[in-house]
């Protein structure tokens, strides 16, 4: 009986109820769930997500360093102005030339300053721009004051997203769709017109947050191989070390047993003892800028080195041929150098057999000298798949040349195929920064 009860309940409830309340939904001892308050929460979330969002956006800080002015921004501007002075010339429809003819040349200069203060510049211009509509709608023109060149003002809005805060950004798009909502109301446009006109005033700022997107996740990979390349140095000087404190330790033990009968023997413990430690010194101020990650797993196996160059060479079978040739003494290289050097050699071996197309020689070089030691790594293959931006791997190689004190450059050679240059010292070396440049 109370099961029938509650059935004719929830029918009359549905007779004296909205149509949404009738989308039922059972749930698992608490009865029936109305759709409404699903939405309700769902809503609610979705608010707070856009929320956290914006916030986000508005907290997000401006691309660091941006270039001042480079050539095309001159080039930029001189055909803008070029394209006023047609316009002027040529067209006959010009409403208010003067105006028109000064508003378009401001635009085109403020590109000069779009990457440095790009808000101020979308503001400028759109700023100009609103004006321009007002004073248009004030005389009753029956053609919009300006010029065709004054499209430029695209570029301040790819420039918005691009370079700007996220604060500019937010601003900026309120400035940009401002502009749009009164011409659009001044014009009377259709509205396939309004929604053709507004992607296209659009589609430049996403091009802008785009690509800002890939350069930032790009510096953030080349961040993460940096590191990496320290976390390697790092693990390299540990073993380094360790090896000559377990040295130090034995000789010490034995110059303590033999001191009270064989004085010469603990004498000469004991230069033992100054030699490795010396050694010890001379590895870690090598490194003395490298850093390492606690959560990075140990190598167990030894570091390999310019003497395992013999045995890389040999397993490329059935690729192009490797010439090998080590010159001078590379027997008493320091750890970091020697193992630097195996890696600029494995690195730009296994490129030449990746991306090396057609290749049939890759020619390796080893030279040392007495204060450094050069490798020269080059193929004969096409630069096929190669740009003449670095990979990930050789920007690790960098950072390990310069963290050593070195240097290295790789790119394509003028007469085919591909080099890959290293100089490292074979001494005592400081430590070197790096430094980073935003496009």
């Amino acid at each position: 009986m109370a099961a029938v009860e509650n059935q004719t309940r929830d029918a009359n409830v549905l007779r004296h109820r909205p149509l949404s309340y009738a989308f039922l939904r059972p749930e698992a001892g608490n009865g029936p769930v109305l759709w409404d308050d699903v939405l309700s929460r769902e809503l609610s979330t979705l608010r707070s997500v856009i929320r956290d969002e914006l916030r986000a956006l508005w907290a997000e800080p401006r691309v660091p360093d941006p270039p001042v002015r480079v050539w095309r921004d001159w080039a930029l501007v001189a055909a803008g102005l070029a394209g006023t002075v047609l316009e002027a010339v040529l067209r006959d429809d010009v409403v208010w030339r003067p105006v028109s003819v000064l508003a378009t040349v401001g635009l085109c200069v403020t590109t000069l300053w779009r990457r440095t203060h790009p808000l101020a510049m979308v503001a400028l211009a759109f700023g100009s721009a609103i004006l321009l509509t007002l004073a248009d709608l004030g005389t009753g023109h029956q053609k919009p004051v300006g010029l065709y060149t004054g499209g430029i003002v695209l570029v301040l809005v790819y420039a918005l997203t691009r370079w700007g805060s996220g604060r500019d950004i937010v601003l900026g798009s309120v400035v940009i769709l401002a502009t749009f909502a009164l011409s659009v109301v001044v014009d009377d446009l259709p509205p396939g017109d309004q929604v053709g006109g507004l992607l296209f005033l659009i589609f430049p700022g996403v091009i802008g947050a785009s690509v800002r997107f890939w350069t930032t996740s790009r510096t953030r990979e080349l961040e993460r191989m940096r590191s990496q390349e320290r976390v390697q140095l790092a693990r390299e000087l540990h073993d380094t070390v360790a090896h000559h404190v377990s040295a130090i330790v034995i000789r010490a033990q034995a110059g303590r047993v033999v001191a009270g009968s064989d004085p010469a023997t603990a004498v000469h413990a004991l230069e033992g003892i100054e030699e490795e430690g010396a050694r010890t010194l001379e590895a870690m101020r090598s490194m003395v800028v490298s850093l390492r990650d606690g959560k990075a797993r140990a190598e167990l196996a030894p570091q390999a080195g310019v003497a395992d160059l013999e045995r890389l060479a040999r397993t490329s079978a059935g690729g192009p041929r490797i010439d090998l040739r080590r010159d001078g003494a590379l027997d008493d290289l320091p750890p970091a150098v020697d193992a630097a050097v195996y890696r600029v050699v494995q690195e730009s071996v296994t490129n030449a057999l990746r991306h090396a197309a057609g290749a049939t020689e890759v020619v390796v070089r080893v030279t040392a000298e007495p204060e450094r030691v050069r490798v020269t790594v080059r193929d004969d293959g096409a630069v096929t798949g190669r740009s003449h931006r670095e990979g990930y791997g050789l920007t690790g190689l960098r950072e390990r040349a310069t963290l050593l004190g070195g240097v290295l450059d790789a790119g394509p050679r003028p007469d085919g195929g591909w080099l890959v240059e290293a100089e490292l010292p074979r001494g005592r070396v400081s430590g070197h920064g790096h430094s980073g440049s935003s496009r």
